[in-house]
């Protein structure tokens, strides 16, 4: 005869590992940027943190707080034949020196990689990176 009870410590651990799992599945999709639709935001801070700034156009040269702040970056444009939903930041004001980041339609970078971080001063839409 097998004795129910001996069943409950399997089932309990088994609904405690689901729940578990859920907790950090949820809080791994708030990790995605919080940018308006047909927007270009970027952050002080990385993981999408600190100050945002959003853009629906080209911006030449950013001000405070962002200009040579910027952390993260999200790109929420909007796609679609011939228009420009790319998303190139330039080093310096003006569009001109190296450019630090390009987004493609969609992408979200939340940690800087190598120099990029820290420094943005313009932007521009293009059609590809």
């Amino acid at each position: 005869m097998i004795n129910k009870h001996t069943h409950r410590p399997a089932a309990l651990l088994a609904a405690t590992l689901l729940a578990i799992g859920t907790a950090v599945t949820t809080s791994a999709a708030a990790q995605a940027a919080s940018c308006p639709s047909g927007q270009f935001c970027a952050w002080t801070d990385s993981n999408f943190g600190g100050q945002r700034t959003n853009w629906s156009g080209d911006d030449h040269d950013w001000e405070d707080p962002i200009q040579d702040n910027d952390s993260s970056w999200a790109n929420h444009g909007i796609s679609g034949p011939g228009i420009k939903d790319h998303v190139q930041v330039y080093e310096n004001p003006g569009l001109v020196g190296i450019g630090t980041v390009c987004l493609d339609p969609g992408q979200e970078i939340a940690t800087p990689s190598g120099w990029a971080n820290d420094s943005g001063d313009s932007h521009t839409w293009k059609m590809d990176c």
